[in-house]
């Protein structure tokens, strides 16, 4: 996380296709499943997803990867 003059935290933020090409792990038709499914799988609760507007949506890259870790039951 990136941080200001001063000293405020920028998130990491990514579009869908972003995240995509900077971790081919994850092609962007299983990001949206996951997004579409954000009610239930935990995603929107931890504040994973970030919405501007009607069609802007962004990913916070370091609570997307906390959450995968969560679901492994991996919490550091």
């Amino acid at each position: 996380m990136k941080e200001t003059e001063n000293g405020d935290k920028i998130p990491n933020l990514l579009s869908v296709r972003m995240f995509a090409e900077q971790f081919p792990a994850f092609s962007q038709g299983s990001l949206r499943a996951l997004i579409w499914n954000e009610d239930f799988n935990g995603l929107k609760e931890d504040g994973v997803i970030l919405r501007i507007g009607k069609k802007k949506l962004l990913i916070d890259v370091d609570k997307f990867f906390k959450w995968i870790k969560k679901q492994n039951h991996i919490v550091e």
